[in-house]
Formats: structure tokens, sequence, C-alpha cells
């Protein structure tokens, strides 16, 4: 009987570098801080550490600028490069639906 063939590994990174990368907080430091304070939950789970590796599809809670972020991870990202870099790697759940015009009016 063959096997169902077993997909490609997901692609990791650790925590507090991947919001580094993303450019939610300016030094990887603050973001071990946070992470390691317990601020930090990956897909509704408190990470205990810096080092939990995160991948695609992770749901990320934090706290930044006075308002709890909401952030699923589309990719790993392997630098800290500019804002629209760092954007592709993100989708932002908390943000606010654009409502349609009203087509009646």
């Amino acid at each position: 009987m063959a096997r169902a063939p077993e997909p490609p590994p997901r692609e990791v990174i650790r925590l507090d570098r991947w919001l580094y990368h993303a450019r939610f907080f300016r030094s990887r430091a603050i973001a071990s801080a946070l992470v390691s304070k317990g601020r930090v939950r990956v897909n509704g789970d408190k990470a205990a550490r810096p080092s939990r590796m995160v991948g695609e599809r992770d749901v990320l809670t934090f706290p930044q600028a006075g308002e709890i972020r909401v952030i699923r991870v589309l990719a790993p990202g392997t630098r800290r490069g500019p804002a629209s870099e760092a954007r592709a790697l993100y989708e932002d759940l908390d943000a606010p639906a654009v409502e349609a015009p009203d087509a009646l009016e």
C-alpha cells in the first residue's frame, strides 16, 4: 500500500528574531524581553522562551503601543529589511474592515 507523500517541512525562525525582522520592535533584545515576560502568545499559548520557533500560519498576539496586536505569520523572513519587505512577512488580523460605499445612495 502506497503512503501519502509527506508535506514539505515548514520553515521556522526564532520568535524574537521574527518580531525583529517584521519590524515590530526596534531591537531583538526588546522583543526577547517581552517574550521572556510572558507577554507574547503563539496560537493562544504563552511563549515561554524567545527561542520558541514560529513559522507560516502561526498566530501571534502581543501588546504594542498601548494596543493588542494579532498577527498571522506569512513567511519566516531572512533579514530586517525595509518596511515594505517586513510587511510581506505577516497579515494583520485586527486591522479595521473597510466598509463598502452604500450602493443605494
